[in-house]
């Protein structure tokens, strides 16, 4: 298949100013480095990393937003920070603390700005906003002010605006940050549907397991700069859980469980919750146990979280990339 987005050995440096009493002094820090993928069409793709691993730098040279040190990048056929004006016609973009929405004027009228300003024709628009409306549910306060909004009723208006002039890509970048439960959810189902239903490839950045878990497919890890891990959730899943939980309940009090590699995490009365490493000990062994020891009643085996098999993967974030008296400048 064509690819939406291709990369080959980008990097991207910043000047970092420091001041020492009353001088500054300089230093280069490489935030992308040369970081080489690409994003067939249609795909969903999680690009995630610790807090200045180079996600949201790499996804503003993606858009146009920045100009890299060095390397090369096209984002459907268009080099981002040459081509930014044709680009932008053809992606949408969602910054989760950075709203396109007009702050004091309702939804309805940035639909129409944005309608102006991408030069979309009266029919198509109306055709195309209508079926945003109902898709994302926006009628109900389509009419009221933005600063009214509850933060999941403004994310809702952000990604239906981004997706207004029909673009072929949709970079997310922390869309769900600060929502409940129930908005993150419903989101989640929206930018999944349209996915698949429609065939916009999504780029999203998040620090929320949810998010990458119900909306892609193939995860992409970055640390300090660099790719350390491309592959399928459902195979990072697999391959990086070592430990299997198990919930049990008995009929009555059983017979005490030791084995190698499995670990009581709860015991209240008859319930119980255990915590097996698979290279310890196979998982039918343990079963085997389980069942000796007395009347089971129910029994369930899960993963641990998502988060847990992020953090193996990156278990040693950088520091962070701010601090007082410094500045930073791109090179």
């Amino acid at each position: 298949m064509e690819n939406a987005v291709s990369v080959n050995q980008l990097v991207k440096n910043f000047v970092l100013k420091k001041r020492e009493g009353m001088r500054w002094t300089s230093s280069e820090t490489t935030a992308v480095d040369g970081i080489t993928l690409s994003i067939e069409k249609g795909q969903s793709v999680a690009f995630i990393g610790p807090n200045g691993a180079g996600k949201s730098t790499t996804i503003k040279m993606l858009t146009g937003i920045l100009h890299p040190t060095s390397g090369d990048a096209t984002v459907l056929g268009c080099i981002p920070w040459k081509e930014r004006t044709r680009l932008a016609r053809r992606i949408g973009v969602v910054f989760g603390q950075r709203s396109q929405l007009w702050y004091h004027l309702p939804p309805r009228d940035t639909f129409e700005l944005l309608s102006k300003i991408y030069e979309i024709k009266r029919e198509v628009f109306q055709t195309r906003r209508d079926m945003l409306i109902e898709r994302f549910q926006l009628g109900e306060f389509l009419d009221t002010p933005v600063r009214k909004l509850s933060l999941g009723q403004r994310m809702r208006a952000e990604v239906a605006c981004s997706l207004l002039h029909g673009p072929e890509v949709i970079f997310l970048d922390e869309p769900t940050i600060g929502l409940d439960v129930i908005a993150r959810q419903e989101l989640r189902d929206l930018i999944s549907e349209w996915n698949r239903e429609n065939g916009v490839t999504v780029f999203l950045t998040s620090h929320d397991a949810g998010d990458i878990q119900h909306v892609a497919k193939r995860v992409i890890v970055i640390n300090h700069g660099k790719v350390v891990l491309d592959d399928r959730v459902s195979r990072v899943r697999r391959q990086y859980l070592r430990e299997k939980v198990l919930s049990v309940k008995y009929a009555d009090t059983p017979q005490s469980i030791e084995l190698i590699g499995v670990k009581t995490l709860i015991e209240s009365g008859h319930a119980f919750k255990f915590e097996v490493d698979t290279l310890a000990v196979p998982i039918e062994r343990v079963m085997n146990e389980i069942m000796r020891a007395g009347s089971v009643v129910d029994i369930t085996i899960e993963d641990p979280p998502l988060e847990e098999v992020i953090a193996h993967i990156y278990s040693t974030p950088p520091e962070s990339d701010e601090e007082e008296g410094e500045e930073e400048t791109d090179v």
